[in-house]
């Protein structure tokens, strides 16, 4: 099978596309035929080297999956062959191939309502945003920071769901498709600082990271929370609290049945094919994507 992997740390460059063994599922796996994959931004993180969970080069890249079940491992007792899932793979070979090993623990059935695309688009972003919030109660004044982004047009679609007051910083261009999500305050964070426009937030969601952990703090209430899910430099503070996703095929889904009574919705800013990998990841480091990039396979299934 083909996959796109890397043998050194560096800039997109370093992906190349390569002829490797189909793999084998093991004991509460399943082979997935990809039909598509999402593009993060943990994945140009770990080809560059400022992430290294999965260990030292060579491996394949791709948290997100959707796909076709086409063989069980040992052990697994909710999926057949021919399935449509979706779900995260964490592990040295990624979604970034034509077939890929995954765990049935983390794996949903994908919505029916979606095609492989949108659904392979909302895992780790969704899953991000669902956990990150889940403590939210209605009422409370939520800031999202980088609303437009994957993660962020889900979150504010999350919070808005369950009765929050959202706020969220993203560049003008982008505030009427946020409003369309629910938002209910928009700052364009180019031309105004957030922390002089808004004052007792209950929870923070930061999806930017580094200094906007300590831009943030005076916004909050003395018991509001921040929650930075990219590394921020807030993490001294009491009300900080970082958080990682989890992969989880119960919390997927409750995901698809938001998705299905119409109070969930991922926005598609561009498919690729694997083929072009490497402007995927040029694309996803600008940080001027408009939801997800969402790749294909060279030989999709149908």
């Amino acid at each position: 099978m083909l996959a796109i992997t890397q043998q050194t740390y560096g800039g997109p460059e370093v992906l190349e596309t390569v002829e490797v063994d189909r793999p084998r599922p093991g004991v509460g796996e399943v082979l997935v035929r990809v039909a598509a994959t999402g593009v993060n931004a943990a994945d140009w993180k770990v080809r560059s080297g400022l992430i290294r969970g999965l260990g030292d080069p060579p491996f394949t890249l791709g948290f997100d999956v959707s796909g076709v079940i086409e063989e069980l491992g040992a052990g697994t007792t909710r999926f057949r062959p021919g399935a449509e899932v979706h779900g995260m793979v964490f592990s040295r070979f990624g979604a970034y191939a034509e077939y890929v090993v995954a765990q049935e623990v983390a794996l949903a059935a994908k919505p029916a309502t979606l095609d492989h695309v949108h659904a392979a688009a909302l895992p780790t972003a969704a899953l991000t945003a669902w956990q990150a919030l889940a403590e939210l109660q209605p009422g409370q004044r939520v800031l999202v920071h980088a609303a437009a982004g994957g993660v962020g047009h889900l979150a504010v679609q999350i919070a808005r769901a369950r009765g929050a007051h959202v706020i969220g910083t993203a560049r003008t261009t982008n505030h009427e498709f946020l409003r369309g999500l629910g938002a209910d305050e928009l700052i364009d964070y180019t031309a105004t600082d957030f922390a002089a426009a808004v004052r007792d937030v209950d929870v923070v969601l930061d999806l930017v990271g580094g200094e906007y952990g300590s831009r943030s703090l005076p916004v909050l209430t003395t018991s509001g929370r921040i929650i930075d899910a990219q590394g921020n430099d807030a993490e001294t503070d009491p009300r900080y609290h970082r958080h990682y996703v989890v992969p989880s095929g119960s919390d997927l889904r409750e995901i698809t049945a938001a998705v299905e009574r119409g109070e969930l919705r991922v926005e598609i800013d561009q498919v690729l094919s694997l083929a072009d990998v490497a402007k995927a990841h040029q694309l996803s480091e600008s940080g001027r994507v408009r939801g997800k990039i969402v790749l294909i396979p060279w030989n999709p299934p149908r």
